[in-house]
């Protein structure tokens, strides 16, 4: 594609497929341009480097979480929503969660996320660092539950580059972890017991689990006067 008929939205767009595929680490102009079917060099007339490209791709993924109406729905259900939306995007673009360690992500795309995540907290009761606080306590949690997703697809890749099935290193891998925790009771209890299957394939439970303990925690805040202070 001759560079003065691609555009900067194409290039963060074909970025963010590369990255989901080949995660932070095979992201570079050389594959990109690959991708684009240009030469690396066309692709510098409108980023600046890669990190620049990481910074844009990466703003860019946060226009996919969708923002509840606050007048139509209570804050919980807002509240809920948008941290299930923030874990789905999490969850589709991993490398994102691995950006975070090594960049400040910003731009329109993510503040227009944080902003309306205020608006809400601020409909709930909490006011000023309040929040601000809130808000963090529900975004820290969704990055958390997120970061496994996260961890999976980069040791996969890890794998597969090193040659090898990576299931089957993956599988190999799981069945050591599960010889040390045979060690422990309560973790061999697990193991062993008929549905230690269903257990082990349980995040999102898990994650739907904490996601009430932690609204419900802070709406009881809001119930006993804990929460907002003057």
């Amino acid at each position: 594609m001759p560079r003065e008929k691609m555009t900067k939205e194409q290039i963060v767009r074909t970025a963010v497929d590369l990255l989901d595929d080949e995660g932070l680490e095979g992201l570079n102009m050389r594959a990109l341009g690959a991708r684009l079917g240009t030469v690396a060099t066309a692709v510098y007339w409108h980023v600046k480097n890669k990190d620049d490209l990481v910074l844009l791709a990466g703003d860019h993924v946060w226009n996919e979480i969708e923002l509840p109406d606050l007048d139509a729905v209570d804050w919980r259900t807002a509240a809920a929503s948008m941290a299930e939306n923030l874990h789905a995007m999490l969850t589709r673009h991993p490398w994102l969660t691995q950006a975070f360690g090594s960049y400040v992500i910003y731009g329109p795309g993510k503040a227009r996320h944080d902003d309306h995540c205020l608006a809400l907290y601020e409909k709930a009761g909490f006011t000023g660092e309040d929040a601000d606080q809130a808000a963090a306590a529900v975004f820290t949690y969704v990055l958390g539950s997120a970061l496994g997703v996260s961890a999976v697809a980069s040791l996969t890749r890890r794998l597969a580059r090193g040659g090898g099935d990576p299931d089957a290193l993956l599988q190999d891998a799981v069945a050591r972890a599960g010889e040390a925790a045979k060690g422990f009771p309560r973790l061999r209890a697990r193991l062993e017991a008929p549905d230690a299957a269903r257990y082990a394939a349980a995040p999102d439970a898990a994650f739907a689990r904490g996601l009430r303990a932690l609204l419900g925690g802070l709406e009881e805040q809001l119930r006993d006067g804990d929460g907002p202070r003057a």
